[in-house]
């Protein structure tokens, strides 16, 4: 499967997905995705600038207040600190001390933890300002709005879905999806939720594909839905096309379960079994007419006897009676 990395490398929008083929029909053009929305780094810092920051700000704050008296000088009749030295305005030292104060909480409050296998996507009043995917501690602006998204690799069994094949029975499919987030600006913006869009595009997917085939050749060689490779590739095509425009990876879309829909499982049942009895039948039959035109062949040649059309047609039809009638039933 060819996967998407011009869109998500340069930012220019995709008007149409590839065709995929199936009996020779090309799929519709998928969605263009706004040019606009193309992931890029976010601003942050490493963790250790704003602890050190914190840090530093904690002690400030601790010195202004010692300035103005308001520590202990000594505990338990112990000197603890050395008295402060004089000078200095109170509301000088209390702004100070407020400012420092907000240093320190603007520099806690934009500490966080980057995790493997997730991002941190920024926006600033509903404007996109960057994906983070860095790991470990980090700071991040406390000015920007923060939303975690996952980007590893992740897996979805779909419940038995309503189709119906090439020759209108009813059926019931069961997929399997490998995906991931790609572009992460794509999968948070261009759409309402990512997640449930592609479930429903796996539904319509399901019941596009299906649609092309009969689950079943009861009669001939042509192409059935049991071609579980075939069907896993036109799959995969249609919902990777798809998905493209939001920023959604799909490697691979394998059928694990084809089932004829209950209220006419029982009657498909019954047909199968009929076309497997003709089928056995037809064998047994190609066995029997092989081994009388083997049979009248050899009694032609090594002249055993002489036989005319009249003749020949008797012991045709006589053999193949009697061959018939021998053979053991399965």
């Amino acid at each position: 499967m060819t996967t998407s990395s011009t869109a998500a490398g340069t930012g220019l929008p995709e008007q149409t997905r590839p065709a995929a083929h199936s009996g020779g029909t090309e799929v519709h053009p998928a969605p263009a995705a706004p040019p606009e929305l193309v992931e890029r780094p976010g601003p942050c810092l490493p963790g250790w600038t704003a602890t050190a920051v914190v840090l530093a700000a904690t002690v400030g704050v601790c010195w202004l207040l010692w300035r103005a008296g308001v520590l202990p000088a000594d505990v338990a009749g112990r000197p603890l600190l050395p008295p402060p030295p004089g000078g200095g305005s109170a509301s000088g030292l209390w702004s100070g001390v407020l400012l420092l104060a907000a240093v320190a909480a603007f520099a806690a409050g934009g500490l966080t933890r980057g995790r493997n296998g997730s991002v941190w996507v920024l926006t600033r009043h509903g404007s996109y300002r960057g994906t983070v995917r860095r790991t470990g501690l980090l700071w991040i602006s406390p000015l920007l709005t923060r939303r975690r998204l996952d980007v590893s690799l992740r897996h979805w069994r779909s419940r038995p879905i309503d189709a119906v094949d090439a020759n209108g029975t009813p059926l019931q499919l069961s997929v399997l999806l490998v995906w991931r987030v790609r572009d992460t600006a794509k999968a948070a913006f261009a759409v309402d939720d990512h997640n449930l869009f592609l479930r429903e595009q796996v539904e319509a997917a399901v019941a596009l594909a299906v649609s092309r085939h009969p689950a079943d050749g009861f009669r001939g060689a042509a192409p059935t839905l049991r071609d579980s490779e075939r069907l896993g590739d036109h799959l995969t095509k249609l919902i990777a096309a798809d998905q493209r425009p939001v920023g959604i990876e799909v490697f691979s879309a394998t059928p694990v379960r084809l089932d004829y829909a209950p209220e006419v499982a029982a009657a498909m049942r019954r047909a199968q079994i009929a076309a497997l009895d003709a089928k056995h039948r037809r064998a047994v039959l190609d066995d029997v007419l092989a081994t009388v035109a083997e049979t009248v062949r050899g009694i032609t040649e090594r002249g055993l006897v002489q036989l005319d059309d009249y003749e020949r047609k008797a012991l045709v039809r006589d053999l193949t009676v009697a061959l018939c009638t021998t053979v053991p039933k399965k």
